[in-house]
């Protein structure tokens, strides 16, 4: 089924598309982090001194993530990320909600699809209100697809997501989410807790085209080194909370 042209043209009007648009026409994006190993994720709900803040980005991590699940508002994502506005650093947002979208000197962001959540509005649901409710500059928008492993966090228990997932249960949502979906990255996350490096490797073994993220209890060289050997970029983040050196030891 198709819109009568006319009709499609009042829509294009009232919701300012321009065929000729990037935003429209969703062309194929740069994939930057095909070039990364590590990430670095900050909570706008948790402290970060500017003398860290200094740290971490000198520290030879490739991007900025900000990103949190519990607390999170416009406002203090705001100020996280006017704290980075002067680093020339790549920086992300991962937005908790659609209301806290907030792309002013942020270079992407990435969106996530919960893959095994038990709650729809994690697919699809919160973000077509947010296409429907909000101004989106969609070159700036990467998609990707989350797989919650970690019962106890907190990301976990809001998205009510399925963990206790076989491997070959993981290996399917990745592989529905790259070749069904057309997603560019599979994110793997533990949050907090350290993961299987086996089912990791075995993951890996099973892409061909997204990058997969991992992310989870990364608070040491041995544990930074060993899911680098299998994941595209690691994803650091509670260790910068608790002890900057031993984030430093974390950088590849």
């Amino acid at each position: 089924m198709s819109f009568p042209l006319k009709i499609y043209k009042r829509l294009a009007i009232k919701n300012n598309i321009n065929r000729s648009d990037d935003a429209y026409t969703m062309k194929a994006k740069a994939r930057p982090w095909k070039n990364w190993q590590h990430i670095t994720k900050l909570d706008p709900d948790k402290y970060i001194s500017l003398e860290d803040l200094d740290t971490i980005v000198g520290s030879g991590t490739d991007a900025i993530m900000v990103s949190g699940t519990q607390n999170i508002t416009g406002k203090n994502v705001s100020q996280l990320i006017a704290h980075l506005e002067d680093y020339d650093i790549p920086k992300i947002l991962e937005p908790a909600t659609p209301d806290t979208v907030i792309d002013d000197d942020m270079d992407y962001i990435f969106v996530p699809l919960v893959l095994n959540t038990g709650d729809l509005s994690w697919i699809v649901g919160k973000h077509k209100d947010w296409i429907q409710k909000h101004p989106i500059n969609w070159g700036k928008v990467i998609p990707e697809a989350y797989i919650v492993m970690n019962p106890e966090s907190a990301v976990a228990k809001l998205t009510k997501s399925k963990t206790d997932l076989s491997a070959e249960e993981v290996i399917a949502y990745a592989r529905y989410a790259e070749r069904y979906l057309g997603l560019p990255i599979i994110y793997l996350e533990y949050s907090g807790a350290y993961g299987d490096p086996l089912l990791v490797q075995s993951l890996s073994d099973s892409l061909s085209e997204a990058s997969l993220f991992y992310g989870g209890g990364i608070d040491s060289p041995a544990t930074a080194s060993e899911m680098t050997r299998y994941a595209d970029v690691i994803v650091v983040g509670n260790i910068v909370y608790t002890d900057m050196d031993k984030f430093m030891a974390t950088i590849p």
